[in-house]
Parts: C-alpha cells; sequence; structure tokens
C-alpha cells in the first residue's frame, strides 16, 4: 500500500480538487483507494456527498485503530472508499500532542488498511504543525499544489526548509503548479525562470485555471465524470500517471 499526501501551507491554491480527482483516477485506474479527509472543513467529503459516522471524531480515530475501520465510508464510485471529515479534527493538534509517539500514531493507524486498499490519498488541513509532520512521516510521496506566484512559490520554499529541520526526506516532495493561466505573463515567467534544482522538483504536468474544475462544488463530483473532454480533466489525468510513476518507480 502506497501513501499519497495532497499538502498546501497556503489555502486556494487546488489541494482538495486535486485530492478528490487523483483518488478518482487512481479508482479508476483499477487500484483500492481510499481518501482520507483530514481537513476540517471536509470539502473533499462533500463533493463526494458523505457524512461522518456517528462516533468518528478525532479522539476516536487516534486512540483505537479499530475506529479507522469502522469510521471509513463507501461512495458512489468502484474501488473508492473514503474517512470523512469530522468538526473536531479541527481539534487534532491538540489531541494528536497528548498521545505516545504523536509523529508516527498516523501511521501507525493507517498501517492495518494496507490489507484492504492499494492506496491511500490524504486531503491535508493548511497548517504546518504536528499534524502535518505525523502526515508527511506516513506519507510515500507528498504532492504539493503551488499557483504560479511569488508568494506561492514561496510556501513551497517554507515546506522544504521545515522537511530539513525535522530531518524529514525531502525526495518525497513532488510539487505541481495549479491553476497556471497561460495568458498571464506572471505565471509563464515564474515556471520559466524557475531554478534548475526546483525545477526538478516540479511534475511536467500543471493543471490549468479551469472554469470545469471549478464546477466540482456545484457537480459534487470529479471533474472526469462530468466534464472528461476538458483540459482540466486531461491534465488530472496526466498529472495522476506521473505521480503513479513516482509512487511505483
Amino acid at each position: 500500500m502506497k501513501v499519497l499526501a495532497v499538502y498546501s501551507i497556503k489555502g486556494g491554491v487546488g489541494k482538495t480538487a486535486a485530492a478528490v480527482n487523483l483518488a478518482h483516477a487512481a479508482a479508476d485506474a483499477g487500484l483500492r483507494t481510499l481518501l482520507v479527509d483530514l481537513d476540517s472543513q471536509g470539502a473533499a467529503s462533500f463533493y463526494f456527498r458523505v457524512r461522518p459516522r456517528k462516533g468518528a471524531d478525532a479522539a476516536s480515530l487516534l486512540d483505537r485503530r479499530e475506529s479507522v475501520h469502522r469510521a471509513i465510508r463507501g461512495t458512489d464510485f468502484e474501488n473508492l472508499d473514503i474517512l470523512p471529515a469530522h468538526k473536531s479534527f479541527r481539534k487534532m493538534e491538540r489531541i494528536l500532542d497528548a498521545v505516545t509517539r504523536p509523529r508516527s500514531r498516523i501511521a501507525k493507524l493507517l498501517k492495518p488498511q494496507r490489507r484492504e486498499y492499494d492506496l491511500v490519498v490524504i486531503d491535508c488541513t493548511p497548517t504546518l504543525n504536528l499534524t502535518a509532520e505525523a502526515v508527511f512521516r506516513a506519507a510515500d510521496l507528498v504532492a504539493v499544489p503551488v499557483i504560479p506566484t511569488t508568494l506561492s512559490a514561496r510556501t513551497l520554499q517554507m515546506l522544504l526548509d521545515f522537511f530539513k529541520k525535522q530531518d524529514l526526506d525531502r525526495k518525497r516532495l513532488l510539487a505541481f503548479f495549479s491553476m497556471l493561466d497561460r495568458r498571464k505573463a506572471l505565471h509563464l515567467k515564474l515556471v520559466e525562470e524557475l531554478p534548475a534544482q526546483s525545477k526538478a522538483r516540479f511534475c511536467r504536468t500543471a493543471i490549468p485555471v479551469s472554469s470545469d474544475i471549478e464546477k466540482m462544488g456545484l457537480e459534487r463530483e470529479p471533474v472526469a465524470l462530468y466534464a472528461p473532454h476538458t483540459r482540466g480533466a486531461r491534465a488530472v489525468s496526466e498529472l495522476w500517471e506521473e505521480i503513479r510513476e513516482r509512487l511505483d518507480p
């Protein structure tokens, strides 16, 4: 079983849309996939029209591994299940800090799922804290959406610095440009002028700014289902293939 975390310090960069679309692409490719919605806003759960089960709060999940299995729910799509977000997840940092070996707790919780799933996709909360570190230590790969702007690119450097400080493997970080607008000179300039060492961290595929992807909130399903022949849907498919290559070298 492989674990893919989709993470960004900065909100509004297409993180949850990427997590949902990548999880669906993986399931559509035949992988038994579990999407874990750790973001207390619950946008990924909203897209799949799934609510958390009663008692599936953060304290229960972190205290008992069997609670994870009970909290998982099916979606309308073959090979794709979801662990929905719970409002208590906003307290995850405090609860995690109170357990033993908190930095390895999420990896420990996910370990029993390897009998059921080929891939776990985690939609992370946009905070750089103990919870994020626990996810990073559980993940085989951390996909980081970056809008081609100076401030968004700066958050990637902050993440690299954090990995170095916490002695995490920076090779696990894989960035990709999100919401790329080729009509904007600034976007193109930043993409073209990336230093060579930074380019090596980026996928070849970029997710374009797309009204079709923006409609996910209305359609409440992955873009490949309601707009399969659009640039956005094709980009998601290509991005998934790149990520799959990195997960299974």
